[in-house]
């Protein structure tokens, strides 16, 4: 087993690894074993460290994909338009481990060392030498996604409108892949300090979900086809930039894109993941909904585990 599972030199056992069923989210964490799998008795100069060595520490860091905002229950500081049903929520319940979860609707990877909005604490303020596990989706308000997205809208069909893909690359560049580009070293910075705080940690970064199938649907989503495509190729290309640096990291990437994928913004209803422009349940606009955070956390929880990422190089 790897040396990531050792905390406080007792071995913490995750479900996925021996086939148990995962615990309840609130559920006393499993009897702790050494390394030989025999009970962890311990003795009285250990019984500090054994008050908190069966925990599994999870924080989840990030921006509104994670969040979840308009989801119910929004967390009591409605600042940040947290849901207590987002998939770190979804996460921490799958894998039975003790949630910090202080994502923000709104964050950039600026917002992880300093406060954002001028109040909140930085996100990095929740990472402990010995946590296990840390998840981040970030990058989306990093390159304006959602406010280019919003630039697509054209209730008139075409061509009675102006096209977001011919305004944003009209200039033989594109305007959001290089903004991409240029925001990849704060993420390289990111997981570098992620690595330095939590150095044992499992480090797990999802990316952003399908949000619009090739072609659009216009005009149940107000989006003309072209558009469409570029908005959702720009996703994939931050998706790749994040995959890219995860890799390089040494952490886990999890292609929630292809989890959403047939759950998009054009789906009927009941099968979106990903509320469109007028949301049809409770979630905001252009954000994942309960069911696509559900399925969005378990996704990352058969990734995590055993035989899932490595602490970060």
């Amino acid at each position: 087993m790897s040396g990531r599972w050792i905390k406080s030199g007792v071995v913490v056992v995750l479900a996925a690894g021996l086939g148990w069923a995962a615990p309840p989210a609130h559920a006393s964490a499993p009897e702790r074993t050494d390394d030989t799998g025999g009970a962890d008795t311990g003795d009285s100069d250990g019984a500090e460290v054994g008050a908190t060595a069966g925990t599994f520490d999870y924080v989840a860091l990030g921006d509104s994909a994670a969040a979840g905002p308009l989801i119910p229950d929004q967390d009591p500081n409605l600042a940040c338009l947290r849901s207590n049903r987002n998939y770190p929520a979804v996460l921490a319940e799958e894998l039975g481990a003790e949630l910090n979860d202080v994502t923000c609707s709104g964050a950039k990877t600026s917002d992880f060392e300093g406060r954002q909005f001028g109040f909140l604490p930085p996100q990095y303020d929740a990472l402990e030498e010995d946590t296990d596990l840390v998840t981040l989706t970030v990058g989306g308000n990093d390159v304006d996604l959602v406010v280019h997205a919003l630039s697509c809208i054209n209730l008139a069909p075409e061509p009675h409108g102006r096209s977001c893909e011919e305004a944003l690359t009209g200039d033989g560049g594109d305007t959001i892949a290089e903004a991409v580009d240029a925001w990849v070293p704060e993420l390289d910075e990111a997981l570098a300090e992620i690595g330095e705080r939590s150095p044992d940690a499992e480090v797990v970064v999802a990316g952003y979900g399908h949000y619009i199938r090739e072609g659009g649907c216009w005009p149940t989503q107000p989006v003309w086809a072209d558009d469409a495509d570029y908005l959702q190729g720009s996703t994939s290309y931050l998706n790749e930039a994040l995959a890219d640096r995860a890799h390089e990291h040494g952490a886990t990437y999890v292609d929630l894109e292809a989890v959403g994928t047939g759950h998009d913004v054009c789906a009927d209803p009941e099968e979106r993941f990903i509320e469109g422009l007028v949301p049809q349940s409770a979630a905001a606009p252009l954000h994942p909904n309960e069911q696509g955070m559900e399925a969005f956390g378990r996704a990352i929880a058969e990734q995590v585990g055993p035989q899932g990422a490595t602490p970060l190089l």
